[in-house]
């Protein structure tokens, strides 16, 4: 009871103490550092102790709000405006916001409302077309076969070489001996560029969900698609220009070549490499950032400011914004943690009463993470992916032994929320559909006494060890105090869980959730690969 009482205290005190102390951020992003070490530590035994519930002590702490909220702005309304102090702010209607909820729904806008529509003005243009496509993969995983991404992309950049550009992300990690014995497939583990964003003139997709058939049939994933938000489409153009930079580029010859002046990401200086791709990258932030609060400051600090009317007479015919989109970028390879930090800081935050539905087709929290869940007073209902929907379900050889990990790793959760007597406040569920795969993720908060909610993450990372620390990772933070759109994701969040089962201890005494003993002991080993 001591220890319980002295988690409902600790996150303010140490909240209070943090606030007495210069230099915030990075002081939490090194505690943040420290409770994974610890945790990894404790994880070594069959039981964590009680103190597992003071966690939240060694959390991040909210960033402090450089300018304080002034009545002028409409961001001041809502509590999540802390997000803007690492990066950009982007103040929309709802009515550009549309939550998609299945393949063929992605498939069709994909195709009709977003490629034909921009081929479509391109030829009608009466000059030369500036039309510009430019394709961000990874090496590894666009590589892989006789038949890949490369080789069907090379015809389109062979015949407009001009106007197509095709990068390819190659890890820094994987390199020396080490990319000589890895083989193909197995050597993706190492790290992906992993951003799932689809860019149209000034609309944007963000998503989880790859370009193969079965995303857009059977497989499912979540998407919002945000319609004629021009400040938000630069963004993630100069994001996917930035990290192009530091690829490698495809030739029409299939070799690739790096941009002159940057360093080879694994044959030159390692270190090197990644101190330019964290300036390039953060260069992007910072710069979005600083435009962004330069117009924040024109719209509500203006000496001179407009009514509505007068704005609608000068042509402006905008609505004013009842949503924020955040951008959450994640490159631990270059020391780029922002997603991370919003993330720990949104668990730590959530208060008693509210709830946080978190998702991933493949449940492997990091420690931090599962820490945040086990210690904080949030209720929480986690979806994951029965074995039979799980991505890997069938594969042969060792990759088909992955789904049963994920079951191990899920029994060791399951089993430390009830050793802690939290069944009531954490409960996990797992989805399942005839013929389909589960490739969801991303969260949904909604503040005690809510029914609907105000927050969700939307985007690629999938919360686990490899999001966080391996791969190339985006996400965008989507705060509304629109109703309609507040809807539009409970209905998103509703359907989702319609399709699943509650876990309990009776769902790993079933022969498809029997674990083989070598599994269960190489799973730790590897745990952080998949």
């Amino acid at each position: 009871m001591a220890a319980a009482a002295t988690a409902v205290a600790g996150p303010v005190f140490w909240r209070r103490l943090l606030g007495l102390l210069p230099g915030r951020p990075g002081l939490a992003a090194l505690l943040g550092r420290l409770s994974d070490r610890l945790g990894r530590n404790r994880d070594r035994r069959r039981r964590r102790p009680p103190w597992l519930l003071l966690a939240p002590l060694l959390s991040p702490a909210v960033p402090h709000v450089t300018s304080p909220p002034c009545c002028l702005c409409p961001e001041g309304v809502h509590r999540f405006q802390w997000i803007r102090n690492l990066v950009p702010e982007f103040g929309v209607s709802s009515s550009h916001v549309r939550v998609l909820s299945s393949p063929a729904e992605f498939f069709e806008l994909m195709k009709v409302d977003c490629l034909e529509s921009t081929l479509e003005k391109s030829l009608q243009t009466k000059f030369p077309s500036d039309l510009r496509v430019s394709i961000l993969l990874d090496f590894t995983r666009g590589s892989r076969g006789r038949k890949n991404s490369r080789t069907m992309l090379l015809p389109l950049l062979q015949r407009f070489p001009e106007q197509v550009r095709v990068s390819l992300f190659h890890t820094p990690n994987l390199r020396g001996l080490l990319r000589l014995l890895i083989p193909e497939r197995f050597n993706e583990t190492i790290g992906l560029q992993h951003i799932k964003v689809y860019l149209f003139d000034n609309s944007v997709i963000l998503s989880g969900a790859n370009l193969s058939d079965s995303y857009f049939t059977n497989r499912q994933d979540r998407y919002v698609f945000l319609q004629d938000c021009p400040e938000i489409a630069d963004f993630f153009t100069e994001l996917v220009d930035a990290v192009g930079d530091v690829s490698l580029q495809l030739q029409g010859d299939d070799t690739v070549q790096v941009v002159e002046g940057m360093v080879h990401p694994y044959k030159g200086d390692q270190a090197a490499y990644c101190k330019a791709a964290n300036q390039r990258v953060m260069d992007v932030i910072n710069s979005a950032r600083t435009r962004q609060q330069m117009l924040h400051a024109q719209t509500f600090h203006s000496n001179a400011l407009l009514t509505q009317e007068d704005a609608a007479a000068a042509g402006d015919q905008r609505p004013a914004p009842d949503t924020w989109i955040y951008p959450l970028i994640q490159m631990k390879p270059f020391e780029i943690q922002i997603d991370e930090i919003v993330t720990e800081t949104l668990l730590t935050e959530a208060e008693r009463g509210a709830k946080v539905y978190l998702t991933t087709g493949y449940f492997n929290l990091t420690q931090a993470y599962m820490d945040l869940v086990l210690g904080t007073r949030a209720e929480y209902q986690i979806l994951l992916a029965s074995p039979e929907v799980n991505g890997f379900f069938g594969a042969k050889g060792v990759a088909g032994a992955i789904p049963a990990a994920y079951v191990h790793i899920e029994r060791q959760f399951y089993s430390e929320v009830c050793s802690l007597g939290q069944q009531e406040r954490v409960q996990l569920q797992e989805y399942w559909r005839r013929g389909w795969t589960f490739h969801a993720k991303g969260l949904w908060l909604y503040l005690a006494g809510s029914s609907l909610p105000c927050l969700t993450l939307i985007g690629s990372p999938n919360f686990g060890y490899r999001s966080v620390h391996r791969d190339l990772e985006a996400q965008i933070a989507i705060v509304t105090e629109s109703r309609a759109l507040q809807q539009q994701l409970h209905q998103e969040q509703a359907q989702l869980y319609l399709r699943s089962g509650a876990v309990s201890s009776a769902t790993f005494e079933q022969p498809s959730r029997q674990v083989k003993l070598w599994v269960k002991m190489v799973t730790p080993l590897i745990k952080n690969f998949f």
